[in-house]
């Protein structure tokens, strides 16, 4: 799995640190009155209810700090490389997915100072040395109820498991390889994803190809919701919030808790920004744990502050991923292998898709 030692060292660091300096220790939604008063900061994302719902969490950070908070998007890797190498960054703060601040850590993005920064409340092993999670989801399995009755699957081996779990499967074929999915498919052929070389990419997508020409593999997030509500697949491959609404809309199907699959936005500082403190400022607003409820009201997506409590329905509040029985039943791809294999996973995932 990953390893953040050295930002766990700082943490720790921290926590340490003599009363005399306890004041200095910065706290996750504390926002000093006035602090960046005419100061300007743009912050990056995705745009759409995410975004929307980004910038109500930073809006008491805005009214406190006096900053001036604009907003920009989507992330384009490209975009950013471009101001970085011409050194003109205009981006101050940058969500991005989840393997880019370490394929780019050091030379896109900084490597973070966890003394200006509290990740106390953050779960476990999702704090990175040049980003912490913006929020979190799941890719979580879905089981169709009248196909299974009273033996349903109960984690990702029987997913793979076409003899005694039969029925049609579909799968995220949206973008690029799910790592976390290809380590259990791996795992499903009797290997030991910790011990994962590129050797065995081959033998995880050969797994996948096992279960049969009835595969589907769908392409966006609304297919997959579309096949659940329409009950076309008998096993299918969710994100959280897609499962979410699917069974707000009546589809008849049970999540499998078990090693579903952690994914989380990150957020990052550019290497080369004018003003890294505002930077800082920023994030420790964004990690608050009021911010963090207000970002899960307006999106639905999980916090990423431990101690946040949104008030959410309970259909929502069943598909968080944050309460310590999800954070203990959630599966972590192991992110350095996979930016070490990426262009060759994404080599074999392609001929996967393509029939090949």
């Amino acid at each position: 799995m990953r390893t953040f030692a050295r930002a766990l060292a700082l943490t720790m660091t921290c926590a340490l640190a003599l009363p005399a300096f306890a004041q200095d220790k910065p706290v996750a939604g504390e926002v000093t009155e006035g602090s960046l008063k005419g100061k300007t900061l743009t912050f990056v994302s995705y745009g759409g209810i995410y975004q929307d719902g980004q910038a109500a969490a930073l809006q008491e950070f805005v009214e406190k700090s006096g900053v001036t908070l604009l907003n920009d998007g989507p992330t384009e890797i490209a975009k950013l490389k471009a101001q970085v190498d011409s050194g003109n960054v205009t981006w101050d703060v940058v969500d991005t997915a989840d393997l880019p601040p370490y394929v780019h850590c050091g030379t896109l993005f900084q490597k973070l100072d966890f003394s200006k920064l509290d990740v106390s409340k953050i779960p476990p092993g999702q704090v990175g040395e040049c980003s912490v999670p913006a929020m979190n989801y799941g890719v979580v399995l879905m089981y169709k109820n009248d196909t299974y009755k009273d033996n349903p699957p109960k984690n990702w081996q029987d997913f793979f498991d076409t003899e005694k779990f039969p029925g049609v499967r579909a799968i995220d074929g949206s973008g690029d390889p799910t790592g976390s999915l290809l380590e259990q498919a791996f795992k499903a052929a009797g290997g030991d994803p910790k011990a994962m070389t590129a050797d065995d990419i081959e033998k995880a997508i050969q797994k996948l190809r096992d279960l049969g020409p009835d595969t589907i593999y769908w392409k966006t997030g609304a297919e997959s919701q579309q096949l659940a509500e329409s009950g076309e697949a008998d096993m299918i491959m969710m994100w959280t919030g897609r499962a979410m609404t699917a069974v707000k809309n009546g589809a008849q199907y049970t999540p499998v808790w078990q090693d579903w699959l952690v994914v989380m936005d990150q957020i990052t500082i550019p290497v080369g920004v004018k003003d890294t403190d505002a930077s800082y400022a920023l994030i420790n607003a964004y990690l608050g744990k009021r911010s963090q409820e207000i970002l899960t009201e307006k999106t639905s997506y999980t916090p990423i502050n431990t101690d946040a409590k949104p008030q959410v329905d309970e259909v929502t509040t069943s598909f968080l991923t944050s309460t310590p029985e999800r954070i203990a039943q959630g599966y972590q791809q192991n992110i350095p292998f996979w930016v070490k294999n990426f262009d060759l996973a994404a080599e074999q995932w392609s001929a996967l898709l393509s029939g090949n």
